[in-house]
């Protein structure tokens, strides 16, 4: 991925996050966003990069958010790249990074009808672990687990 860069999170890059993470969530769940941008913008702000690790992916040429990671050591809370970018080795990366960083288990849900990511997080090595149902969006979901130990 020589034409884009990883850097940490900085507020500058928060509208264009947002927006890029809404229109990559509403894609592939297939329904639209609730929250208006200034509350998931807060969310990022006020309890995300507090409580994770977050990066965003930037297009080198015009330092445009095409991808964001927020991990722990155990989970993979969010990772979204930007639609016109996906398929180009971007989430790759990102997962890559978050298991780098992990304590050798990485956790993560994502909703039952979001058949890529379940190919994505599966191409990487990931497990079902439980299915669910997510009662704040009303969708089935499924939680993943890596484990570097079983690879």
């Amino acid at each position: 991925m020589n034409d884009t860069v990883i850097v940490e999170y900085l507020p500058k890059y928060g509208r264009e996050l947002v927006q890029m993470w809404r229109d990559s969530f509403e894609q592939a769940v297939g329904t639209q966003d609730p929250h208006t941008p200034e509350e998931q913008l807060r969310f990022v702000e006020q309890e995300l990069i507090r409580s994770h690790s977050v990066v965003i992916v930037l297009e080198k040429s015009a330092l445009k958010v095409v991808g964001f990671l927020a991990a722990t050591a155990e989970t993979i809370s969010q990772l979204y790249v930007h639609v016109d970018h996906q398929n180009k080795g971007i989430g790759s990366m990102l997962v890559n990074l978050a298991k780098q960083k992990s304590n050798g288990r990485l956790r993560l849900f994502t909703f039952e009808c979001n058949k890529n990511a379940q190919r994505f997080y599966e191409n990487h090595g990931f497990k079902i672990v439980a299915r669910g149902f997510e009662k704040n969006w009303q969708l089935a979901d499924i939680e993943y687990e890596w484990n570097a130990a079983i690879v």
